[in-house]
């Protein structure tokens, strides 16, 4: 690298990033929003990559957690029992448990990077590392990663249909009451007690 502090520089603010949108995951109060913390705090540790020279990986990453992230999204719309994901709710459960798990992780995690010992082994200085992976990657195993784009396209197009207005089991409008903003309230969404006891007429959104 020719600029070593910039990277440094770089480097620390995008694992503060990462840190920060991984923590936001389980402090927001929306499933749609934290699928959205998840993939900022995959793409700093994407960008991250790039910044130790693995371009691939780094690559992969924006591409991978982008998609899979996207999906996840469509799917909370799709299949939350809350419109579209959004209402407040709580995000964490066990809550003891989950902050020794936590804490527990991290201590393992971080001890095995500063005192485990990595096997040295260098690489020939004429192979192509990304073309190499490829090769490794795409080559008997082509119709596999092909066949799995064609499913996720298709699953995406039927979460896109099947979360539209029109709704599993017709009009999202007719027949169907959402939930309320609070426990025990009025359902999301609904006219007002006056509009519907009004002239008769009703605004469409």
């Amino acid at each position: 690298m020719n600029f070593p502090l910039a990277v440094d520089i770089a480097f620390i603010l995008l694992a503060l990033f990462a840190v920060y949108t991984g923590w936001r995951v389980f402090r927001t109060d929306s499933m749609v929003r934290a699928s959205f913390f998840l993939l900022l705090s995959f793409i700093a540790v994407g960008a991250i990559m790039l910044l130790l020279s693995a371009m691939y990986l780094g690559v992969a990453m924006f591409f991978m957690m982008g998609v899979e992230m996207m999906v996840m999204a469509l799917f909370m719309v799709m299949f939350m029992m809350n419109p579209a994901g959004l209402n407040p709710m709580m995000m964490v459960h066990q809550h003891r448990l989950a902050i020794g798990a936590g804490i527990a992780s991290f201590v393992i995690v971080a001890a095995m990077a500063l005192l485990a010992r990595f096997p040295h082994r260098p690489l020939p200085a004429d192979l192509q590392a990304v073309p190499s992976l490829g090769n490794e990657l795409l080559g008997e195993s082509m119709l596999i990663f092909e066949s799995v784009g064609v499913v996720l396209l298709a699953t995406m197009i039927g979460v896109v249909v099947l979360s539209s207005q029109r709704g599993r089991y017709g009009n999202a409008g007719e027949g169907s009451m959402p939930p309320g903003l609070e426990p025990g309230g009025e359902p999301a969404g609904m006219p007002a007690k006056d509009d519907e006891e009004g002239g008769g007429h009703h605004h469409c959104h």
